[in-house]
């Protein structure tokens, strides 16, 4: 039975792996000291979660990565799932699902008002699970790069 684990300074190998595999996907490219603070980020910061998706031999298929901010629509705080990536070799076995529903338990057991993500409107695949589980806001994306 598939297994969801917090993420710990053994997993950076297999991690590194799939998050190379969710950037290639999205074809992003980040610097190798952007992603070494990533993970560093993910075992240290309170408030930046990590988990890893497990086949039954132990073998890492999937990531997610979320967090939780006040909310002005709320008195509770929401979660942001803000990575989720299956290897090829998870997808179509319910795995995007289970890295779903763990952050989802995650959020409520905190008490938090809702969990939300952003997809690309290409991502067909995904945007078909993610329309069993949640509901679409309606909203529109837009953002302003700094930097």
């Amino acid at each position: 039975m598939p297994q969801i684990t917090p993420l710990t300074g053994d997993d950076h190998d297999e991690w590194l792996a799939l998050w190379h595999g969710y950037l290639e996907f999205y074809e992003a490219r980040l610097d190798a000291a952007t992603t070494s603070a990533t993970f560093e980020r993910l075992l240290d910061d309170e408030d930046l979660h990590g988990a890893l998706l497990r086949d039954d031999a132990g073998v890492a298929l999937g990531l997610v990565h979320w967090l939780t901010h006040p909310a002005t629509w709320s008195t509770d705080d929401d979660c942001y799932l803000e990575d989720l990536f299956v290897a090829p070799a998870g997808r179509g076995r319910g795995a995007g699902r289970t890295l779903i529903e763990h952050v989802r338990a995650w959020a409520s057991s905190r008490g938090c008002a809702k969990v939300y993500w952003l997809t690309a409107e290409s991502n067909a695949t995904a945007r078909a699970l993610y329309d069993r589980v949640a509901a679409r806001s309606g909203m529109i994306h837009y953002q302003i790069p700094l930097g």
